[in-house]
């Protein structure tokens, strides 16, 4: 493929983008640092339109094709995690307590190499929207940027994006029509009954007994609710309570994760779980208050634009390469908001073997970055071609 050829030279360009952002990670919407880096570059690559200031930190950039015609939106999200690095990289984090541990760091260059390509060859009618989104990991910023109006500002007509895939075969895509990820909420229980001592239970209203017969009973809502080939998933992930062995405690609470992909089986989950916590405070005669946290949809593919998004990975990578019907997961993407707002779809791309996203020893395959460079290149020319 000649986008590969010519991306590739690009390759060593792209990887020294990438460490500098692996070494200077940030948190959620204070991109500020990533978000100058950014606009130089663009400025560097010679983008018609740079708009910074979008959901705090964002970047909207333009690239105007040659004649008339839609608006194709490139995403890559660039907010870090709050994880002490243990790479031992010599572009490891120059910042305690942060790091690019999944992959962000990546998916900038893989986009600001589409953006070099497409800004020298103009190969393609209409715009292309480049959408450099902060607060991925925390704080919804791609919900953020489509309520400020990014798609309907920029007249964006469909969207893409990438997500690196470790430990799935290096260079292979995978996507799916349809839900590709998972909603994801979240629930903290705080529960509040009567403390004292230890040896008196009967003159206490003791929340630990509440606490266990809560998470004990909102373990049935899955089997015993929903249908057994709609995927769900409902993990009490923190408890707390209690200061030393004698002293039955006033307060208890747990929080859980709950994952799914239809909205009517999201519906029902909360319902269940409200309808158990309230049910059990009653019976324990305790007091207990539930904070459920809405989370981000469902990632939901458009079928037309996975199936050509499988097509297009297939001339970079190979038919063999690419699976255009891969099995969904339950991890969670706020990617889902602007596939809501507008048609698009979703990939992962593998980058070979190594440490797990999210883990400390994860360090992105800058070997990766070109191919999925080109990936976003050949998008724009199939999408929107000259003739």
């Amino acid at each position: 493929m000649p986008v590969l050829n010519r991306i590739a030279s690009y390759a060593e360009e792209m990887k020294g983008w990438r460490r500098h952002l692996h070494a200077n990670p940030e948190l959620s919407f204070d991109c500020f640092n990533t978000a100058a880096y950014i606009v130089d570059r663009l400025k560097e690559i010679g983008v018609d339109e740079i708009h910074p200031g979008i959901a705090k930190t964002g970047i909207v950039a333009i690239i105007n094709g040659q004649g008339d015609g839609p608006t194709i939106g490139l995403r890559a999200d660039m907010d870090a995690l709050p994880i002490q690095e243990i790479t031992g990289a010599d572009y490891a984090s120059t910042i305690p307590g942060k790091m690019h541990a999944c992959g962000h760091d990546g998916h900038v260059p893989m986009l600001l190499g589409a953006a070099k390509y497409l800004a020298e060859t103009r190969r393609f009618k209409g715009r292309v929207a480049l959408l450099f989104q902060p607060a991925e990991e925390d704080g919804a910023g791609g919900m953020v940027m489509v309520n400020e109006g990014v798609m309907d500002r920029f007249k964006v007509d469909q969207v893409y994006g990438i997500h690196n895939a470790p430990n799935v075969p290096f260079g292979h895509f995978l996507t799916t029509p349809g839900a590709l990820m998972a909603s994801v909420d979240t629930a903290y229980v705080h529960i509040t009954g009567r403390g004292g001592h230890g040896a008196t239970p009967h003159e206490c209203v003791d929340p630990i007994v509440a606490l266990v017969g809560m998470i004990s009973a909102i373990q049935t809502i899955i089997p015993r609710n929903i249908y057994a080939l709609d995927e769900a998933v409902l993990s009490v992930t923190m408890v707390n309570s209690g200061t030393a062995s004698n002293i039955i405690p006033e307060e208890a609470m747990f929080a859980a994760t709950i994952r799914c992909f239809k909205p009517e089986v999201r519906a029902l989950l909360k319902k269940r779980f409200h309808e158990i916590v309230e049910g059990h405070a009653a019976a324990y005669g305790v007091q207990a208050r539930i904070d459920y946290d809405w989370g981000y949809p469902a990632t939901i593919n458009h079928p037309d634009q996975a199936a050509f998004a499988s097509e297009v990975a297939a001339e970079i990578v190979g038919e063999d390469a690419v699976d255009g019907n891969s099995v969904r997961e339950m991890g969670s993407e706020d990617f889902s908001y602007m596939l809501e707002a507008r048609k698009g779809a979703y990939l992962f791309m593998g980058t070979g073997p190594g440490a797990g996203l999210h883990h400390a020893a994860y360090d992105f395959n800058d070997e990766a970055a070109p191919i999925g460079a080109s990936f976003f290149a050949r998008l724009v020319e199939r999408a929107q071609p000259l003739g």
